[in-house]
């Protein structure tokens, strides 16, 4: 669902004499259309004109009102404006009884296979016994972020949220694992370190997980010797290692000679992320 964005709308007048005035008429206006909360995204020339973003929404106005540092007028990436948006969020929720689960934290929300990857997560959880309390931020309204600090673990999409995990943890006394589980030994790396932290055995689990590995590499046996090269453009360094990990346990002989097969730009997610990343290659190599 998209949320209503509603802009201020600044004229050359405002960006010449300032442009408070008109987030306060706006806000002033927003408040009376009965929202739960009100997030407030700052760009460029707000930065550039030194507007106190930050004293206009600390006015009462009966509804939350979060200033979110999204300009980038002194650098800053995509993800840093992700991080920021997620920890003023999170800030909203005070500490809370802990419970056995976890939270998924910082979903790519535009990624193809988001919801394929969730189910791939809870699957592996599943396993573990280990239920998902919250994803943060997908799909739950402000009274779910409430509950934020009552889980005793957080599951982070990958690296780059590392700053807010430790920001989760300072503030919630939470640990977190720093990535989804990556290609199959990074899956049963992930099964074991969320076992290790609820003190929970996972023997079963990783066996369990073992035989299905085995299983779905058996299933492209008929690719095993074909001759390839990567197309990994631009792609992470951690793709290019889970790719490689399954070429290798797939049997893919690399030729620079070989057939071009896709790379993800982002490692595939546990081993039915692996699964689907094989059959793209199957395509590819019998083309």
């Amino acid at each position: 669902m998209i949320p209503d964005l509603i802009s201020t709308d600044l004229s050359e007048g405002d960006i010449i004499f300032g442009g408070e005035q008109a987030l306060e008429s706006v806000l002033d206006s927003v408040a009376s259309r009965h929202f739960k909360a009100v997030f407030v995204l700052s760009t460029c020339i707000v930065d550039t004109i030194g507007d106190d973003v930050v004293a206009v929404c600390s006015r009462d106005r009966g509804i939350p009102v979060l200033p979110i540092p999204t300009a980038g007028f002194l650098g800053g990436t995509f993800q840093h404006g992700m991080n920021n948006a997620l920890r003023v969020i999170a800030d909203t929720a005070e500490p809370c009884q802990k419970e056995r689960c976890v939270n998924i934290i910082g979903e790519k929300n535009l990624e193809n296979e988001v919801e394929e990857n969730y189910k791939e997560v809870t699957r592996l959880l599943s396993a573990l016994g280990i239920p998902v309390n919250l994803r943060f931020l997908r799909d739950c309204s402000l009274e779910d972020i409430t509950l934020l600090g009552a889980a005793r673990l957080n599951i982070l999409r990958d690296n780059d949220l590392s700053i807010l995990g430790q920001h989760l943890q300072n503030r919630f006394k939470t640990p977190y694992i720093s990535s989804f589980p990556a290609g199959l030994e990074g899956t049963i790396g992930f099964l074991e370190s969320v076992a290790d932290r609820f003190g929970i055995l996972c023997l079963s689990a990783v066996r369990e997980e073992k035989i299905l590995q085995d299983g779905i590499l058996d299933e492209f046996e008929d690719i095993a010797g074909a001759l390839v090269t990567f197309d990994s453009a631009l792609k992470s360094p951690d793709a290019i290692r889970v790719a490689r990990e399954v070429a290798d346990r797939t049997g893919i002989i690399f030729d620079d000679r070989g057939c071009r097969i896709p790379v993800q730009e982002a490692p595939p997610v546990g081993t039915n992320g692996v699964r689907r990343m094989l059959y793209q290659w199957r395509r590819a190599i019998h083309a």
